[in-house]
C-alpha cells in the first residue's frame, strides 16, 4: 500500500513537471525579437495602395448593384413621364366608379345631372349602303313611276363577305301590289335598271308611303333585310321628277304572314311518261274578301327548264277558307326530261271586277329547296304510287324572284 501510493505520488508529480513549460532560453527571445523587427520592418515598407485595396468580389458587388439603382431610376422616369396615358381601360372604369360612388355620398349629383353641362354620348352610325332611286307622278295615267337604278356599298350579308340584294318596291299600308328587282349575285354595287308603276290617283297618294326594301337572297332560308329606305308621298313635291341618292338605314324584319296550306298528290308512270297532279284540299286560307272570307282556286302550271309548258285551274270554291278540291290534271312527260320539270301552285282569291289576288304560292320539283324537293324526289323514288305532301304557301313574289335565281 506504501508503496502504491509514493508510486502514484510520483507519477502525479511527473505529469505536473511535464505540463509545465520549460524555461525560456536566451537564443528563443534572440529569435523571437529578430522575428519582429523583421515583420514591422516589412510592414512599414509597404505601399498604401496595396494596404487599402479591396478583394475583386466586393468590387464585382459594388458594379452590380450600382447598375441595378440605375436601371430602376430610368424604368421610373418613363412610367411617369411617357406612360401616362396608357391606364388599363378597367382600371379608368373602376376609378370612375369609385369617384362616382364616393360624390352619391357626399350627396353630390351624378355628372349626367349635373346643371350646366352636357354630357355628349356619341353612338357609332352602323352603315348599310346607299341605293340611288327616281320617283315620278304621271297625272295624265295616275301611275306612280318608281325607278331602281343601283345600290353602292352594301353590307355584307353572307359568311364569304358579299351578298346577293335585290330590291322590293311596295306601297303602305295595303302591301297590296309588290314588286321585285332582278337578283345580283355576289354584288356589293349592284346595277339593277327597273322600273316599276303603280296606278293610284293623286287623291289617295298622300296617304301612302313608297318603301324601298334591298334583301340578301337566300335559296335555302329566309332573305335577310340589308336596308331599307321609307319615303311618305305627302312629304315630296311630285310636281317635277325626283332623282337622288339616299343612306340605306335599319330594315324591320316582317313577321311573315301566315297564307294557309295546301294538300297536294304527285303520281309519275315512268313507262307512259305521264305525271299526275291532284290538287285534294287546302287549309286556314288568308282572309282576302271584306267579309272575312275568300272564293278561293288553284292554278298549276308546269314549267321545263325555266319554259311554261302547260298550266291548269281548279274550280272556284264560294266564300270558304278550307276549300276541298280533289281535283287531277294530267301532264305527258317524258322519262328524260322529268329531272328538269317544275311545279308551281298558285292559290287565288277570285275576283268577278278586277284582277283576281294571289294568296300563296309554292314551287315542287327542279331547283327547288326544302319539301319542295323533298316531295319531287319521294315521287321519283315510288314511281306508279301516289304520293302526298301539305305545303306551306309562301308570298307569290319571293317565289318569283327564286325562280329567277339562277340555279346552282
Amino acid at each position: 500500500m506504501r508503496s502504491f501510493s509514493a508510486s502514484g505520488v510520483q507519477l502525479h508529480r511527473g505529469e505536473e513537471e511535464e505540463r509545465e513549460p520549460p524555461p525560456p532560453s536566451h537564443d528563443s527571445n534572440h529569435q523571437f525579437a529578430s522575428m519582429k523587427n523583421k515583420f514591422f520592418n516589412e510592414l512599414t515598407h509597404l505601399p498604401s495602395m496595396h494596404r487599402h485595396r479591396l478583394p475583386m468580389w466586393a468590387v464585382g458587388a459594388i458594379v452590380v448593384v450600382s447598375l441595378a439603382l440605375v436601371a430602376c431610376l430610368g424604368f421610373c422616369i418613363y412610367k411617369k413621364c411617357f406612360n401616362k396615358a396608357k391606364k388599363p381601360k378597367k382600371a379608368r372604369e373602376r376609378k370612375a366608379g369609385r369617384g362616382r360612388r364616393r360624390r352619391e355620398k357626399e350627396g353630390e349629383e351624378p355628372d349626367e345631372k349635373k346643371e350646366g353641362e352636357e354630357v355628349k354620348v356619341e353612338e357609332e352610325k352602323e352603315y348599310f349602303g346607299k341605293l340611288e332611286y327616281t320617283v315620278d307622278y304621271n297625272f295624265t295615267e295616275n301611275q306612280l313611276i318608281v325607278g331602281i337604278l343601283q345600290a353602292q356599298d352594301l353590307a355584307a350579308m353572307d359568311m364569304g363577305g358579299t351578298s346577293d340584294p335585290y330590291v322590293k318596291v311596295y306601297m303602305l299600308p295595303d302591301k297590296k301590289k309588290k314588286f321585285e328587282t332582278k337578283v345580283q349575285r355576289k354584288n356589293l354595287c349592284p346595277i339593277f335598271n327597273e322600273t316599276f308603276t303603280f296606278k293610284i290617283p293623286y287623291t289617295e297618294l298622300g296617304a301612302k308611303t313608297l318603301v324601298l326594301q334591298v334583301f340578301d337572297f337566300d335559296r335555302f332560308g329566309k332573305h335577310d333585310v340589308i336596308g331599307e329606305i321609307k319615303i311618305p308621298m305627302n312629304t315630296i313635291d311630285l310636281g317635277q321628277p325626283i332623282h337622288e341618292w339616299k343612306d340605306l338605314v335599319c330594315g324591320e324584319k316582317e313577321e311573315q304572314e301566315k297564307l294557309g296550306d295546301i294538300c297536294i298528290s304527285l303520281r309519275y308512270v315512268p313507262t307512259a311518261g305521264k305525271l299526275t297532279v291532284n290538287i285534294m284540299e287546302a287549309k286556314n286560307l288568308k282572309k282576302m274578301d271584306v267579309g272575312g272570307l275568300s272564293d278561293p282556286f288553284v292554278k298549276v302550271v308546269l314549267q321545263h327548264n325555266g319554259k311554261r309548258i302547260k298550266k291548269k285551274k281548279t274550280s272556284v270554291k264560294q266564300n270558304t277558307l278550307n276549300p276541298y278540291f280533289n281535283e287531277s290534271f294530267s301532264f305527258e312527260i317524258p322519262f328524260s326530261q322529268i329531272q328538269k320539270v317544275q311545279l308551281l301552285i298558285t292559290v287565288y282569291d277570285y275576283d268577278k271586277v278586277g284582277s283576281n289576288d294571289p294568296i300563296g304560292k309554292c314551287w315542287i320539283g327542279y331547283g327547288a329547296s326544302g319539301l319542295g324537293l323533298r316531295h319531287w324526289s319521294d315521287m321519283l323514288a315510288n314511281p306508279r304510287r301516289p304520293v302526298a305532301h301539305w305545303h306551306t304557301l309562301q308570298p307569290e313574289d319571293e317565289v318569283d324572284t327564286a325562280l329567277k335565281a339562277p340555279i346552282r
